[in-house]
C-alpha cells in the first residue's frame, strides 16, 4: 500500500502525507483522515485527503507506528 489507491485509504486511518507547499522538499505531515477528497480510483501522486486538523494533501505513506502522530 502506497497511498495511490483510493480502496486503500478510509476516514480514521493513520497516514503520512505531503502538504502542496512542502512538495519540493518532501516534508511528510502526520494526522488522521477526516474525507477522502479525490473521487477517481487511482492518482499517480497520491489520493488527496483532508486530515482531522483540517490541512489537505497528498498520501505519501500509511503511518505504521500511531505513536508518530
Amino acid at each position: 500500500m502506497d497511498g495511490q489507491y483510493r480502496k486503500d485509504i478510509y476516514p480514521g486511518l493513520a497516514v503520512a502525507i505531503i502538504l502542496k507547499k512542502d512538495q519540493r522538499s518532501g516534508k511528510l505531515t502526520y494526522g488522521i483522515v477526516k474525507d477522502i477528497l479525490t473521487s477517481s480510483p487511482y492518482h499517480s501522486r497520491g489520493i488527496k485527503v483532508r486530515l482531522e486538523d483540517g490541512q489537505i494533501g497528498r498520501v505519501a505513506a500509511f503511518a505504521e507506528d500511531e505513536d508518530l502522530l
